[in-house]
């Protein structure tokens, strides 16, 4: 058995979601390892992470038109406000979503459906630097 660990840096530059698919693969490749199970994890705690559709961008669009509705920006509706009307429903978009995901590894490749990604999701306004940490066991 063997055991690898990297992070990866996202900046973020609005709300949205931030496709991680890519440098996941690349990572994995560099590993060697075939078989395993990959541990992707986000740092904040007003960002998170999920598995998407990775093909038509209205999904993802209607996903955070969704969000907005569902935990509005409206400071008269939080006791802690003082990081930006942006930033409580950041938290609370966080806690419905997830900030670690596993993922099984076969032949080197996350095992993901055909139309499936994995994106750090930014909850926030502004700029950010986000950190998401990978971990591959296996063999």
């Amino acid at each position: 058995m063997r055991q690898f660990s990297t992070s990866l840096s996202v900046h973020t530059n609005r709300q949205g979601f931030f496709e991680l698919t890519k440098d996941i693969r690349a990572w994995l490749l560099d590993t060697g390892i075939e078989d395993g199970l990959l541990t992707v994890f986000c740092r904040h705690t007003s960002a998170s992470l999920t598995i998407q559709e990775n093909a038509d961008p209205d999904v993802l669009h209607d996903i955070g038109t969704f969000f907005k509705k569902l935990v509005p920006e409206d400071a008269s509706l939080y006791t802690h406000t003082n990081e930006g009307a942006d930033d409580m429903p950041a938290h609370i978009r966080s806690a419905l979503t997830d900030v670690s995901l596993s993922i099984p590894v076969v032949a080197g490749k996350p095992v993901l459906g055909t139309w499936q990604g994995v994106f750090l999701v930014e909850h926030r306004a502004r700029d950010h630097q986000r950190t998401v940490v990978l971990h591959i066991i296996g063999e």
